[in-house]
């Protein structure tokens, strides 16, 4: 076949069949994740008047997103150094720079004497490869970002909002820890977004939920699900796409992809099981939405460390991350004065920071010396519970945390406190006691009787025009009924 014949322009010496079309499908499992995965999720774990508001707000950030980072933000956050934490801004449009071999140009790792200790990253693939692959992954962060706020901020600001952040925060984030800025080259381990896109996730979310202020009180009392059986179907898609997301990090399709792949499912299923413990122990019945819940902080969890961390540390990892952010949900939020203050709609902050930050210091005690040696680009790298100098990789892991708290924390208020200047955050409360209706003109469930009631002269008759009447109607003859849902 022509497509194997050697040196074919499409085919150049250095590319890596395998590694390209692995990096492509872990891409495409990645982008499942949002859409429709986080869709999904969003539109059916919401009450029912905020179905469409959610799921457009996830669908909007996924194409803005896409847009800004081959306009800009790719090459701010794996580009040329401008700043030791922030990439040189510009296109990744041109043919010349996107089907060239892919590199992290400031990814080079030095010894203290200036030889080189891991030369650049240089995947087997075009750079066109890695741009789409590093876009599903900026895109993911934004639609979590997005639970914290949902039914309530004004969608205008949401769309102003997402641009500016992805610019100057998650930018920020990628280049310091992935695109070769300080904290990557000092050795802080982020093996596929725990910091980068969980704790920032989290803390931004909360801080947006701060600042846009909280829903109609009559939600936060009473916020049901509209389907949970469709909820299940978005956070399978979110599992499954999670093979991507950890699977696709080390750039190859190698070995580590292979540990972190059966690692994060370990850790995922451990951590739904002891959740689900939990609430049966606690409240006498198991919760489909704390299985969720489960499953989330575990993927949240075992993503800093998927790849250097042995299978039984991905059990203890479940254990935990099932069990700390429950207590932080169920137990801590109850009593914190600050906590129940901040909207944060669905959790962002416990099941994305808790579980990020948690699965980071984890990460700081149990990567494995030889699976780090595989991957990172700092020799000697491995966790405190392994001696020599492990105590030092816990101490980054901690520095490395409170940087991406601190920043995203700094940012989102500027860029929120930007934004008010020229509209407002919140909604008008007229629109937030309607919903999508009254945001969007459209409704989730087109049902016949949602919420009226039969009227023939409207509707038809299922019994023929001559046997009932308006009259009959109005005297009650044929009443329908109503559907509350």
């Amino acid at each position: 076949m022509a497509a194997y014949e050697p040196h074919l322009p499409g085919v150049p010496e250095w590319l890596n069949k395998g590694d390209n079309a692995w990096q492509m499908t872990a891409s495409t499992l990645v982008g499942l994740q949002s859409m429709p995965g986080l869709v999904i999720l969003y539109a059916s774990i919401v009450k029912k008047k905020w179905a469409v508001n959610s799921a457009f707000m996830a669908l909007y950030a996924f194409a803005a997103v896409l847009i800004c980072w081959v306009l800009l933000c790719y090459r701010m956050a794996f580009g040329d150094q401008l700043f030791p934490f922030w990439g040189k801004g510009a296109p990744a449009l041109g043919q010349k720079y996107l089907i060239r071999q892919a590199v992290v140009p400031e990814s080079t790792h030095y010894h203290r004497n200036g030889s080189i200790e891991t030369p650049e990253s240089e995947p087997l693939y075009p750079m066109a490869t890695l741009v789409y692959f590093q876009f599903n992954f900026a895109a993911i962060t934004m639609i979590l970002l997005a639970g914290s706020v949902l039914g309530r901020m004004n969608i205008r600001a949401w769309m102003a909002f997402v641009p500016l952040w992805l610019i100057f925060s998650y930018t920020v984030g990628a280049f310091s820890l992935w695109g070769g800025g300080f904290l990557y080259h000092w050795g802080v381990i982020d093996y596929s977004g725990g910091y980068v896109i969980h704790l920032s996730s989290g803390i931004a979310g909360f801080t947006a939920a701060y600042w846009v202020g909280p829903r109609l009180k009559s939600d936060r009392e009473r916020f049901p699900p509209n389907n949970i059986l469709l909820m299940l179907a978005g956070a399978g898609l979110l599992w499954m796409g999670w093979s991507g997301f950890n699977g696709g990090a080390p750039y190859a399709a190698n070995i580590t992809a292979s540990v972190a792949v059966l690692n994060t499912n370990i850790c995922a299923a451990t951590s739904l099981l002891v959740w689900t413990t939990l609430d049966v122990i606690f409240f006498g019945k198991p919760s489909v939405i704390g299985a969720v819940q489960g499953m989330m902080t575990g993927l949240v969890c075992i993503t800093p460390g998927a790849g250097v961390v042995q299978s039984w540390a991905a059990i203890v990892m479940g254990i935990l991350s099932g069990s700390i952010p429950w207590f932080t949900m169920m137990i801590l939020h109850k009593k914190s004065v600050l906590l129940q203050k901040v909207d944060d709609t669905l959790g962002v902050f416990h099941t994305h920071a808790v579980a990020g930050i948690l699965g980071g210091l984890l990460t700081g005690l149990l990567a494995e010396p030889t699976l780090c040696s595989i991957v990172l680009p700092v020799s000697g790298s491995r966790g405190a519970f392994y001696g020599k100098n492990g105590g030092k990789q816990f101490l980054k892991q901690i520095v490395g945390a409170l940087f991406v708290i601190g920043w995203n924390l700094i940012s989102t208020t500027i860029i929120l406190l930007v934004i008010k200047i020229f509209m407002p955050l919140r909604m008008p409360d007229s629109e937030l006691m309607i919903g999508d209706d009254a945001v969007h003109g459209e409704e989730a469930y087109a049902l016949w009787g949602d919420g009226e009631k039969y009227d023939p002269t409207r509707h038809g008759s299922i019994f023929g025009a001559a046997e009932i009447t308006p009259n009959d109607y109005e005297n009650g003859a044929a009443r329908g009924v109503t559907i509350n849902l």
